[in-house]
């Protein structure tokens, strides 16, 4: 099991750069940890997409469908004061915005707040950094 950050999904459901390495990793381990506001950060995501005419209609409704079926099988850290407790700190020691704070405080309430070993997959820089200094192996 390893914690998605939506940045690392979204190769998943429509073509880009990162799009092979992330859909074998999806394929090597297919249980995915995902923060409770993942699924809709995706969907904003795919609808950005698709106003900006990067991707069909066509794509936008089998990525919609993909994430669907992947959001039902997610195993899905919810909202609750210990993740918002983590962001706080998370918040005092790295340069995050709130969403990315959050994010990582769900993966650190999976490991129990015991990260080494632990795979967070993300794609954005500064949100990696800050998943390594709190001890989350990377990937891709």
């Amino acid at each position: 099991m390893k914690f998605w950050d939506s940045s690392c999904l979204v190769p998943c459901l429509v073509e880009e750069a990162a799009s092979r390495e992330a859909l074998r990793l999806l394929k090597e381990d297919p249980d995915v940890i995902v923060w409770w506001a993942s699924p809709m950060e995706c969907l904003a995501a795919l609808w950005r997409k698709s106003r900006s005419k990067e991707i069909t209609r066509s794509s936008f409704q089998f990525a919609n469908e993909q994430l669907e079926k992947l959001a039902g099988h997610a195993h899905i850290i919810n909202p609750a004061d210990i993740v918002f407790d983590r962001a706080k700190r998370l918040l005092a020691v790295h340069p995050l915005g709130a969403h990315d704070a959050l994010q990582l405080a769900a993966a650190l309430v999976w490991t129990r707040e015991r990260p080494s070993g632990a795979y967070f997959l993300c794609l954005d820089a500064q949100l990696r950094v800050a998943a390594e200094r709190e001890g989350f192996s990377l990937q891709p």
